[in-house]
């Protein structure tokens, strides 16, 4: 996968990509495949002097598209409560979210996917418009990553008095380490994420 990026040969990298999404599943394809060689071309543009980075938008561009082929058509036999995922405001990498998203809809599970870089505003009005049993924030630096935010989320409510509830937080990606609050919680990675997500919901 690597080598086929960094010659841009897109029908090879697509090939590559949904190979490797079937046969092993988009779990361990992502853990074991797609991460691994994100991570490589990361770093050939970080030894480079900052040469390469059409490779890394190359690779993400057709993982994106190669997750996006695989995941499900969204129908009306979703079961369980909505799961709301956004990336923290300012956060832009969206690729681990849109693994989370196309795997949890592969189960059969109701998502909602904001995107990059999606504003306080908008994070909070999707939330109160939904009414979501588990809010996935992701954060890649902690630049991006917002404490206050996360409990923000946490302690907004809905529902009928006496029967008010309340959505889980989960505080994802590297950016948060470190960061911890009452009621946050913090999956090490996609598999624990979606054993969390799918622990609330079914």
């Amino acid at each position: 996968m690597a080598r086929a990026a960094l010659r841009l040969d897109a029908a090879a990298l697509d090939e590559l990509l949904s190979a490797a999404i079937e046969e092993h599943g988009l779990v361990t394809a992502w853990t074991e495949l797609i991460v691994p060689t994100l991570q490589a071309v990361g770093r050939k543009w970080e030894t480079s002097g900052e040469r390469y980075v059409e490779v890394e938008h190359f690779l993400s561009w057709h993982v994106s598209g190669a997750l996006r082929r695989h995941a499900p058509p969204v129908g009306r036999d979703l079961r369980g409560a909505t799961t709301v995922l956004a990336c923290a405001p300012a956060e832009n990498h969206t690729l681990p979210l849109e693994v989370l998203t196309a795997v949890l809809t592969e189960r059969g599970l109701l998502v909602r996917m904001f995107g990059a870089a999606v504003p306080v505003e908008s994070i909070v009005s999707a939330v109160r418009r939904t009414g979501p049993v588990a809010v996935g924030l992701w954060a890649q630096s902690r630049t991006t990553a917002s404490l206050p935010l996360a409990q923000h989320i946490a302690a907004i409510e809905w529902g009928v008095r006496g029967a008010r509830r309340k959505p889980v937080v989960f505080a994802l990606g590297p950016g948060w380490a470190g960061q911890t609050a009452r009621g946050l919680r913090h999956p090490p990675g996609l598999a624990e994420a979606v054993r969390a997500v799918e622990s609330l919901v079914v």
